[in-house]
């Protein structure tokens, strides 16, 4: 029997106790035997609004499946078909570095907010939570950093510095009040007054993937297709994000996509899997096109293999499990990002 109808068979067996949720980077083989396509968030309070769902297979990167335990029930049971699919921008800030970091920035007296990324890990997320802080996606940043800095504090963005200072520069914050972090240096690698004088803090960290995206790259595509638009992922750089036409989350990016007036091309910046699906779907009506083609290793990770071992033998290892306190705190988080 082929793979895919062994995935369907076994899908069957287990009937509405069994949800599979793909992230929009997966690949087609991945999606297609997936309940679900869409973002990290989306997808894992989609997750907790199925409560004859008794286990739930997160076909994406780790801290999407924690988020998605952190949100469900307890009797839910959260899976991954591959359990090295990681986020290196996640692991670029661990519970450790910013509990040391929020300690050095707060010797002033200065009232700091974690503003902290929905790609990153449990333990980050719980802490923020601590700290009255808020998650955010790269969809609502601009509002939950406008948020904070109203109720009188000051941000402490993490960990993507480029979705960070792109962010700030949407709500019109200036350059010079934007300060890089760098959770390895001593104060960040500032001095007291250059603390003293920012209104943001951006987490010196990156997206692998849309760091690949270049002004020359803009440009090439602005001779090549004249008329064409040109929409990146915000997790860019600064100068890049302000060569093109417009910039925006995955889902923004999607909805720009079928905005777009019929005969029109679009060149989009984002994980090349994406790019790919919505030129198969828009064909015909507007070219799609990808401005250079990226791809993310770790959710190639999971496969229609990967899938197919976890539906037969549900191994105990494939389980993420958040524990209770740390869930607690990052639930805090999460739901003050909700709440908004």
């Amino acid at each position: 029997m082929a793979i895919d109808a062994q995935i369907a068979e076994l899908k069957d067996q287990w009937g509405g106790r069994l949800v599979i949720l793909g992230h929009h980077y997966q690949r087609p083989a991945v999606l297609r035997h997936c309940d679900a396509r869409g973002d990290s968030l989306e997808l894992a309070r989609l997750a907790a609004s199925r409560p004859q769902a008794e286990r739930i297979i997160f076909c994406g990167v780790r801290f999407m499946a924690e988020s998605a335990d952190i949100l469900s029930r307890n009797d839910q049971w959260v899976f991954m078909p591959d359990m090295t699919a990681g986020c290196p921008m996640a692991n670029m800030a661990d519970a450790a570095l910013l509990t040391n970091a929020l300690q050095a920035i707060g010797a002033g007296g200065v009232d700091w907010c974690p503003v902290v990324y929905v790609n990153s890990t449990a333990e980050v997320k719980a802490i923020c939570g601590q700290r009255q802080g808020s998650t955010c996606t790269s969809s609502n940043a601009a509002q939950v950093m406008d948020w904070a800095l109203k109720k009188g504090r000051r941000v402490f963005f993490l960990p993507d510095e480029h979705l960070g200072r792109n962010t700030a520069c949407d709500l019109g914050i200036p350059d010079n009040a934007v300060r890089l972090f760098d959770p390895r240096k001593l104060r960040g690698g500032l001095s007291r007054s250059e603390l003293d004088d920012c209104r943001v803090l951006v987490w010196k960290g990156f997206c692998i993937v849309h760091l690949a995206f270049t002004v020359e790259q803009v440009q090439a595509v602005r001779q090549r297709f004249p008329n064409a638009r040109i929409i990146v992922h915000p997790e860019s750089l600064h100068e890049v994000v302000a060569a093109c036409d417009a910039h925006g989350s995955t889902a923004q990016i999607i909805r720009y996509v079928e905005n777009t007036p019929d005969g029109g091309t679009v060149i989009v910046g984002t994980e090349l899997n994406l790019v790919e699906r919505l030129a198969q779907e828009h064909a015909g009506r507007i070219t799609v096109k990808a401005l250079h083609p990226s791809l993310c290793a770790n959710m190639a990770k999971t496969t229609e293999a990967s899938l197919l071992e976890l539906l037969e033998h549900w191994p105990e290892l494939n389980r993420i499990r958040v524990d209770e306190a740390t869930k607690a705190d990052a639930r805090r988080a999460l739901e003050q990002m909700l709440a908004l």
